[in-house]
């Protein structure tokens, strides 16, 4: 009887390198009760070099597994890997979230859509600018500037303390993509409506340099990838500066989303239940 049952349970996860971190499987798992959807999200740690078996486990049926998301360091290797990655993915060279369909290992990048999604929902109107200012130029950032891009942000400077990273960025994503060193901020910041942080600068609350928000346009937004904690050391002086702040949790949330619904058939919500949930997560693991 277990064996049947076992057959019936859609299952799904998440791997990366180191994982255990992850928050995806208390995401998911909330989803699957909330709908009351017989299957599992599970975290599965795989190593980079058994990562190519564990796909390929994936590919032929093996695994039991209808698809899953991926962490760091995955990203490029499932890119790689995919039979059919989606345009987004193609772009950013890196996907993060895969799924069977019809015997063929689909791939997408959700980060992007998880971004701007935030975003709509906790300010809108925020893309109301024709001017963004985004630091940092890592792997956080390919998503990022290609979301600024295709909501139609007309010019979206991008700096980085490594000039090269941030130009190779404009060189992927086009010509309204400005690269810049660190020392440029002060500069590109005038008149800018968002502002954007993709480094880990302020993680756990780590000391951050003193920025200047006062030359942004009135009604201007600031938002940070890191969510832990929610205000950040960035939020914070911005919003001490006059800003509206968006914390990050969101975009983890909202790029959960398309996948679940690959996987277990139903569009999950994204609410103030879920973000009390992990939050509540997050202050037990603090």
């Amino acid at each position: 009887m277990a064996d049947s049952r076992e057959t019936l349970t859609k299952k799904a996860f998440v791997t990366g390198y180191p994982v255990k971190h992850s928050r995806s499987p208390l995401i998911h798992g909330h989803w699957l009760k909330t709908l009351g959807i017989d299957g599992s999200y599970t975290a599965q740690e795989v190593a980079p070099e058994n990562f190519p078996a564990f796909i390929s486990a994936l590919k032929e049926g093996t695994s039991g597994f209808r698809g899953g998301n991926v962490t760091i360091p995955h990203k490029e290797m499932a890119f790689a890997l995919a039979d059919e990655p989606d345009a987004l993915a193609s772009e950013l060279g890196a996907a993060n979230t895969l799924w069977l369909e019809e015997g063929r290992l689909k791939a997408t990048n959700t980060d992007g859509m998880g971004f701007t999604a935030n975003l709509d929902e906790r300010h809108p109107g925020w893309d109301m600018t024709d001017c963004a200012v985004v630091l940092g130029a890592g792997g956080a950032s390919r998503a990022i500037l290609q979301a600024l891009r295709n909501r139609g942000i007309g010019e979206i400077h991008v700096l980085n303390r490594t000039l090269d990273r941030a130009r190779e960025l404009a060189d992927r994503f086009g010509d309204r993509i400005h690269a810049h060193s660190l020392e440029a901020l002060p500069e590109v910041m005038k008149g800018a409506g968002l502002f954007v942080n993709t480094t880990s600068l302020g993680m756990d609350g780590s000391d951050v340099p003193d920025i200047d928000f006062s030359s942004m346009k009135t009604g201007a937004v600031a938002t940070d990838i890191v969510y832990v904690p929610l205000m950040t050391p960035i939020l914070a002086m911005a919003e001490a500066q006059g800003l509206a702040i968006v914390d990050g949790l969101g975009m983890l949330l909202y790029q959960a989303v398309p996948g679940f619904e690959k996987w277990f058939g139903r569009r999950p919500a994204v609410d103030e239940t879920l973000r009390t949930l992990v939050i509540a997560d997050m202050e037990n693991h603090a």
